[in-house]
């Protein structure tokens, strides 16, 4: 089917750099788009030629709304819209409306993002697992940001096992904030990437936003919170289940982590493994998990990411057929001699079997 679209003011700039846009709607939507002197022209199966049609709708009404795409927002949006065949750009562009995350736009940059984001939304308390790069901590902390201005929630919480320093941080020097700050420096990051730095420090200040490391929030009931805890592949058993019952009333809890970087000593079971298995059925949260293609940092860390993964299967691979392979017997040493066997000339010539 083939199908031609008028071409509206400003069209040029849903293309992309080097026409990298085009090339996605393409390949995620299997159809060919081709640029006239005054038209643009959309072949391809009719299905898919009705949704290369309504970007295009949608990317001209956003822009006669006067919305503006920013930091490669437009591409990220394409990317989630192609993998799912129930967005619309329109419908993305409106969700990132609705939220208000202080001087940034966050949009999600994967089908997995948005997913996260619509559970944290929905459900009290939502676990996010991936690898390294997928968003799961920053977007945690976008979205506490988004309830403390909307005044959803009274304060933000943000918690991380000190596991490098095994819970013991008297050595350190400084007060307790100074201790735990080199911990919880991603947390900060994100904060400070969204408010004003002096809102932030302002928050510490009066405690509406609060950073401790977990072995501190042991006999607390947070209402009214918003809390993360990040890093949760590092926490022990009893950390965890220690954690998941300070939710009060009112309050969202968000626990994110990777299990292919347990940091754990003497190889105590992971509490968010554990957790991962317990809470699976439990009604009221959810579980989100990200993979290498939720990687948002540079291009070369979903390189890095796939390329462990691959070497992990390839280690359980080769230990499993060494497993499975049968062992020799001791007999069949032909040194050794089996009872009934006449020596052999060698071994009476070396009766001691050296060399």
């Amino acid at each position: 089917m083939k199908k031609s679209i008028g071409i509206s003011p400003n069209i040029e700039t849903l293309f992309g750099t080097r026409d990298e846009n085009v090339r996605l709607l393409e390949d995620g939507l299997n159809v060919t788009i081709n640029l006239r002197s005054n038209a643009i022209e959309l072949e391809g199966a009719a299905k898919d030629v009705a949704r290369a049609e309504q970007v295009f709708v949608d990317y001209e009404t956003l822009q006669r709304s006067g919305y503006t795409f920013n930091n490669g927002d437009l591409n990220s949006m394409l990317r989630v819209l192609t993998s799912d065949p129930n967005s619309t750009l329109r419908g993305l562009a409106e969700a990132g409306r609705q939220r208000s995350f202080g001087r940034r736009t966050v949009q999600p940059k994967s089908s997995n993002q948005r997913r996260y984001l619509e559970a944290i939304e929905k459900h009290d308390m939502v676990f996010g697992v991936g690898p390294a790069g997928t968003g799961k901590t920053y977007l945690a902390v976008a979205m506490a940001i988004s309830a403390l201005l909307a005044k959803r929630v009274n304060r933000i919480i943000l918690a991380r096992p000190a596991v490098e320093a095994g819970e013991r941080l008297g050595f350190l020097p400084g007060t307790l904030q100074d201790k735990i700050d080199p911990y919880l420096r991603p947390l900060y990051d994100a904060m400070y990437d969204m408010l004003d730095p002096e809102k932030v420090d302002r928050y510490l200040e009066k405690n509406v936003i609060e950073i401790a490391p977990i072995a501190f929030m042991r006999g607390r009931t947070l209402n009214d919170s918003f809390v993360i805890l990040d890093e949760a592949q590092n926490t022990t058993s009893e950390q965890m289940k220690m954690f998941v019952t300070r939710l009060g009333f009112n309050s969202k809890a968000v626990i994110t982590g990777d299990i292919t970087q347990i940091d754990l000593p003497n190889a105590r079971r992971s509490g968010l493994l554990e957790a991962i298995d317990v809470l699976k059925n439990v009604h009221g949260l959810a579980f989100v998990h990200f993979d290498e293609s939720d990687v948002v940092r540079h291009h070369l860390v979903q390189r890095i990411v796939r390329a462990y993964d691959e070497h992990k299967n390839r280690a359980v691979e080769q230990q499993m057929l060494l497993l499975g392979e049968p062992r020799v017997p001791e007999a069949a040493n032909p040194v050794d001699k089996q009872p009934g066997e006449p020596e052999s000339s060698s071994r009476k010539q070396n009766p001691e079997g050296v060399n």
